[in-house]
């Protein structure tokens, strides 16, 4: 199973439409992560029609209402946390994970406890528009960064990742788009 990722579209701040670098990229995949600050959901429509993969998106700070910005209307594709359970694999996908431990804040597995119900093997986020494919305590953290709003710079093409789920392995990279 091929499973894209996309983070922070920021639309319509970042620019009005998603790139077509973005679809092309991630056409033919078999499913879409969105990691959340779509801003608009409107972005899981455009992903679905023209990707043709069926979307799932984490519900960020830039979809809650935070900084003045519009609550997200209810969509059943839309959550703060989803788990998937593919080819034996526990996957988790939420807006702000860290790839590391913070002072005084709570572990790695305190943080899949309060996402996920448990440990899982790959937790997709996003909120940095960094991109990120890392292993912590032996779980795969996977952040595809932004493809309009790279590190928080200019609107300019930035990137997208994908994970390959078989055989109970996974496989993750991140694409920079031309």
């Amino acid at each position: 199973m091929l499973i894209g990722l996309v983070s922070d579209t920021h639309v319509p701040e970042a620019r009005r439409t998603i790139f077509d670098e973005v679809y092309a990229a991630l056409r033919g995949v078999d499913l879409i992560l969105h990691g959340g600050d779509m801003h608009d959901v409107v972005v899981l429509d455009w992903l679905e029609d023209r990707c043709g993969a069926p979307v799932l998106g984490a519900c960020g700070n830039g979809d809650d209402g935070s900084s003045g910005r519009n609550i997200a209307p209810d969509d059943p594709r839309l959550s703060y946390n989803h788990l998937l359970h593919i080819d034996g694999l526990r996957i988790g996908t939420t807006h702000d994970f860290p790839d590391r431990p913070f002072m005084g804040s709570a572990n790695l597995r305190e943080r899949m406890d309060r996402h996920f119900g448990g440990p899982c093997h790959v937790v997709v986020g996003g909120d940095t528009h960094v991109p990120l494919v890392k292993t912590w305590e032996g779980t795969l953290i996977v952040n595809s960064g932004s493809p309009l709003y790279p590190r928080n710079l200019l609107t300019q093409l930035g990137t997208v990742g994908f994970l390959e789920v078989q055989g109970g392995r996974v496989d993750a990279w991140i694409e920079q788009l031309h």
